[in-house]
């Protein structure tokens, strides 16, 4: 692909030579203008400053540039800053190195190729020097199929065709393109009109051009046409069959190119579908310029390319594009393991080197791989070739095995573990391999009994399944002894499946062992079976104890919850009680002159009437004549009011049925008539009975209710209608039961697992509809459901679950979607994993006080902050004695209410006597 390392070195020897003879003509030139001039322009100081200052800042950007890649050699974005600020500066010599260095690390873009090979097709102007931008050519074609780099290797070519076999130089360049992007659907014309002008310009055989014109059939009508002018004797069947077969292909592709033409960056779906289409097809070259020119602009997907190179492995098999493709791709995707594997197997496949296939792996182990299992399976592909590579007569190869062995146990110990915290093979899968090899081809048995403790001392003598593979291994290749002696060790280390174990070598003993043998057998086997038996009896019963004391507690937390209740609504009803008798005698009492508060203000006859504030409104010294205040509170409160009698009439136990009702959950707060609604939607499922509706306080919906059916056949038919949506919600229909007898029964399972194939969002505007977010993932995978997070109340939350089919399209989604801007926000993406949802969520559990105060209902303009002071100070003083009496009101009115207060039930005051208190002194 590129050039070698003595052929880049020669290259950057001449071009500092050439920089050197560039300044030199420079400087001799700036003092011939000095000279010729006389230093008769000056430059103002302030602009020569500003230069300077400017020079210096780019020549600090310039340092610390290249002294963070010193650090970090595979930083892209600072390789293309120096390459951008060099380039501004004029630092040729500089601007060669730096991207000599980019482009041995990475592929470069069209866009720093072209730069490039510009830059030095203007600097190079001699004949001897064109050898080095060919080669420069060589290698910017081989790192992406772009046409516009041919287009502009083969222009450069026909300025050397005086050259001895520039002709055929400059036609061997024109056929190499047209074959690799001829078949572009939007560039490939170009390419194909170059070739045609250059065979026209040099006169060459009419044979010549119409080989070109009869194979370029992407512009139709124009190339079809100028065929035809050509062609002396007509158009042969075989074009007007070509003709014919493009026009069809044509028209075929017109829907994927506009979808490419109207698609935003990196249009990865809309190849996606292009690729599948021409696979179906099954044009190799179509398929592999759609292939190509998805990576161009995908080039940092790995599964694009893993796509690719297994369908170059599989139908293709052409060794140069097999071999380069793969290389290309870790070059791109350098942490994705997959793509090295396959690049091993290809470069097997394909007969490389054994130093070739070593480097390869080499470069693989530094490639920093994302976890510990891609270091395990990588070492495996590579010891897998090597095992291929021995004949087992020869010692060398053998011995080369041998070591890569135990280089990649070191491996796995020193780096691997150091990195990630783990070996990322806990079941020693290539000593179990490394064991079988020495006792399969090597013969070798001690060797792989020492292998194999080596496995079971690393954790993995507790399973069965350890101790059966080493018991077939011997079984195979060993002798009865240490098969015997395996098994009595495995019964005496399994803890997971010892009956198993047990089972097998009384098995085993019955088929080879003696009357002894089998006797020390059941000894150990039922020993063994017994001690585990007794321990497990005690992890049963430690379980059982524990169940019993939650059980224990979960029954005196319900029955504090019960007291607790019982007690609330006594107080909740002695209140209520006590408000609606004081709010009876206020408006029978009537106001009048000797009862109406007056306050005196300054110090001569005038007085002003007090106007009392009242839950109704402001009444003046005088009520109208038959006065009777309406219901207090706002309109909803009115609503509830006048809704409580039906309410106690739902909540009479009595006429409530659990067994022919179901429960609805998860409404909108906002919805309205719930009661009509609900009533419309369950009818279809049979007679209703009733439907209770749940109010808060104040009057309002609290998202849920009841709905109770006449017949019990109609609850099966209403629970058809969970997760049915109404205004925008899935509403949720479960079971109607009485918590207060059923405490453990949970109407709705949360997934508390890692959902693999399920997406979360959050960040996503609050704009943000279930149409967008789903033609946002669509790209990424088959979705299955999309729901977005809202409020009760309907309100957005900004947050989002994405169904997708399978794990992989879920996985890259989160890949490409994280970080993503949605309108102005920045979205953050995650494969949904729910935390475990505490006990205030879980049904049956206490809620917070606040929801179980008592129902009060205030004012119009609700409970004032200063309520408390407008009370009189002879109120504040409950136990006070009273001093003074006048007409013996006060005095019988502390005799009724001492009384009342005896026997529990205070009177309450009305006007008169609150006016009264006013005025006491």
């Amino acid at each position: 692909m590129a050039a070698s390392s003595n052929a880049e070195q020669t290259q950057l020897q001449d071009m500092e030579e050439e920089d050197a003879g560039m300044e030199e003509r420079e400087m001799e030139s700036d003092g011939e203008e000095e000279e010729e001039e006389g230093m008769g322009v000056e430059d103002s100081d302030d602009e020569e400053d500003d230069s300077s200052e400017d020079e210096k800042e780019n020549e600090a950007e310039i340092q610390r540039l290249e002294e963070q890649l010193s650090i970090n050699a595979f930083d892209y974005n600072c390789h293309v800053d120096l390459i951008k600020l060099l380039k501004q500066e004029g630092e040729l010599f500089r601007l060669r190195k730096a991207r000599q260095k980019m482009s041995e690390l990475f592929p470069l873009t069209e866009e720093i190729w072209l730069d490039w090979l510009k830059d030095e097709i203007r600097l190079t102007e001699e004949e001897p020097n064109r050898e080095k931008v060919y080669e420069l050519f060589e290698r910017a074609v081989n790192d992406y199929i772009c046409p516009d780099i041919w287009l502009e290797y083969a222009q450069y070519s026909i300025g050397g065709m005086g050259s001895p076999g520039g002709i055929d130089r400059v036609r061997a360049i024109f056929e190499r393109a047209v074959t690799a992007v001829g078949l572009h659907m939007t560039k490939g014309q170009t390419v194909w009109e170059a070739y045609r002008e250059f065979e026209n310009a040099i006169l060459s055989t009419v044979q010549v051009c119409v080989s070109i014109t009869s194979r370029d059939l992407l512009d139709m009508e124009a190339t079809y046409a100028e065929y035809e002018e050509w062609s002396e004797h007509g158009v042969p069947e075989t074009v007007i069959h070509q003709y014919k077969k493009a026009l069809q292909q044509m028209e075929k592709c017109k829907s994927f190119e506009e979808s490419l033409m109207v698609a935003e960056p990196p249009k990865l779906a809309e190849y996606q579908g292009y690729i599948d289409f021409e696979l179906k097809e099954g044009d190799p070259a179509r398929i592999q310029i759609t292939f190509e020119r998805t990576l161009a602009e995908n080039c940092l997907v790995p599964d694009m390319w893993a796509k690719y190179t297994t369908y170059l492995d599989r139908q293709l098999k052409i060794k140069d594009l097999v071999l380069s493709t793969h290389e290309r791709a870790v070059r791109n995707c350098p942490w994705t393991m997959g793509l090295w594997k396959s690049y091993l197997l290809a470069l097997e496949r394909h007969g490389a080197d054994h130093q070739t296939v070593s480097d390869v792996f080499e470069k693989a182990l530094n490639a920093g791989f994302i976890q510990a299992t891609d270091y395990v399976e990588i070492w495996q592909a590579y010891l897998d070739y090597l095992r291929r590579r021995v004949d087992f007569k020869s010692s060398k190869e053998l011995e080369e095995l041998r070591g890569a062995f135990s280089r990649s146990l070191d491996y796995m110990k020193q780096d691997v573990e150091e990195r990630f915290g783990e070996s990322g093979d806990p079941s020693c899968i290539i000593m179990q391999i490394w064991a079988r090899i020495e006792a399969l081809h090597c013969k070798n048995m001690q060797k792989a009994r020492e292998l194999w403790d080596n496995i079971m001392t690393k954790g993995n003598a507790k399973f069965a399944n350890m101790w059966l593979e080493y018991y077939n291994l011997e079984r195979s290749y060993g002798d009865p002894i240490h098969c015997r002696k395996a098994l009595h060790r495995a019964v005496q280390c399994t803890s997971d499946y010892p009956e198993h174990v047990c089972e097998v070598l009384l098995t085993f003993e019955r088929v080879e062992g003696s009357l002894e043998d089998w006797d020390v057998a059941v000894q150990k086997t039922e020993t063994r079976l017994n001690r585990i038996n007794e321990q497990r009896a005690k992890v049963a019963e430690k379980e059982a104890n524990l169940a019993r004391q939650e059980e224990e507690r979960a029954e005196q937390r319900r029955k504090a919850k019960s007291d607790k209740k019982t007690q609330k609504k006594f107080q909740k009803g002695t209140r209520t009680g006590e408000k609606r008798k004081a709010e009876q005698d206020d408006y029978q009492d009537e106001w009048n002159e000797d009862s109406a508060p007056k306050r005196h203000r300054g110090n001569g006859d005038h007085t002003t009437d007090e106007y009392m504030e009242t839950e109704t409104g402001l009444f003046g010294r005088n009520a109208p004549p038959g006065y009777k205040p309406g219901p207090p509170g706002n309109k909803k409160v009115q609503q509830a009011a006048a809704a409580t009698p039906q309410r106690q009439k739902d909540d009479n136990p009595e006429l409530r049925n659990d067994n022919t009702s179901v429960f609805i959950s998860n409404l909108a707060y906002t919805l309205e008539e719930p009661e009509s609604k609900l009533r419309t939607l369950f009818e279809t499922c049979g007679a209703i009975t009733q439907i209770r509706p749940v109010f808060s306080n104040k009057g309002t919906f609290k998202g849920y209710c009841y709905v109770q059916f006449e017949s019990l056949v109609s609850v099966p038919e209403a629970l058809k209608l969970d997760r049915r949506e109404v205004e925008g919600r899935p509403m949720f229909v479960s079971p109607c039961v009485d918590k207060n007898k059923n405490p453990d029964f949970k109407v709705f399972k949360y997934n508390t697992s890692m959902e693999k194939h399920k997406i979360f969002i959050s960040g996503l505007p609050f704009s943000c509809t279930k149409e967008q977010l789903e033609e946002l993932c669509k790209s990424h995978g088959t979705i299955k459901e999309v729901r977005l997070v809202t409020y009760r109340s309907g309100k957005p939350k900004g947050l989002a679950y994405v169904e997708f089919a399978d794990e992989t399209q879920a996985s890259q989604a989160v890949l490409r979607m994280d970080g993503m801007d949605v309108e102005g926000n920045k979205i953050s993406v995650a494969i949904s994993n729910p935390p475990r949802r505490n006990m205030m969520d879980k049904p049956g559990t206490s809620r917070p006080m606040s929801d179980m105060m008592p129902r009060q209902v205030y004012g119009s303009r609700g409970r004032g902050r200063t309520g408390l002071s407008l009370l009189p100070r002879s109120l504040h003083r409950h136990s006070a004695p009273v001093s003074k009496v006048e007409n013996g009101t006060a005095a019988e009115q502390v005799t009724a209410s001492s009384a009342a207060n005896a026997a529990g039930e205070p009177k309450p005051l009305s006007n008169s006597d609150f006016a009264r208190m006013l005025l006491n002194k």
